[in-house]
């Protein structure tokens, strides 16, 4: 089992910044890919980011809504998988939850962003974005 808990989530104005956190604790992967999710009110829970890790190295992805504002880190000491949000807009308003899942083979956007893929999942942190 893989326990998974967020932090970091507020209240902010349009433009203002969050760090995200993910702490992941139980059983651990060697290779994995952790995704960052998030869910608003009335829609779907959709793909943020992901970040990948395996013996031959790291591998971000974004959605397109995020790219160039958001940014996914790894502290692999602290078991730790972190979200910067910068130039936050309302349309960012959502819960976000982090998810786990091992890593086989080569990742690609389209697989590191299929929620099915993935087995454990935090309970969300929410970000409100005022304008």
């Amino acid at each position: 089992q893989v326990q998974l808990v967020e932090s970091g989530g507020g209240l902010v104005q349009t433009g203002d910044s969050l760090r995200l956190s993910c702490a992941a604790s139980g059983r651990t992967f060697v290779n994995y890919v952790m995704g960052w999710f998030r869910q608003a009110p009335g829609k779907q829970r959709e793909f943020v980011a992901a970040i990948t890790w395996s013996w031959s190295g790291s591998s971000t992805f974004y959605a397109d809504s995020v790219k160039g504002r958001f940014t996914i880190s790894t502290d692999n000491a602290k078991n730790t998988v972190y979200l910067q949000m910068n130039s936050l807009k309302p349309e960012d308003t959502a819960v976000y939850y982090c998810a786990i899942d091992r890593l086989v083979g080569i990742p690609t956007k389209t697989g590191v962003a299929e929620r099915s893929r993935y087995d454990y999942w935090g309970q969300g942190t929410q970000v409100t974005v005022s304008s």
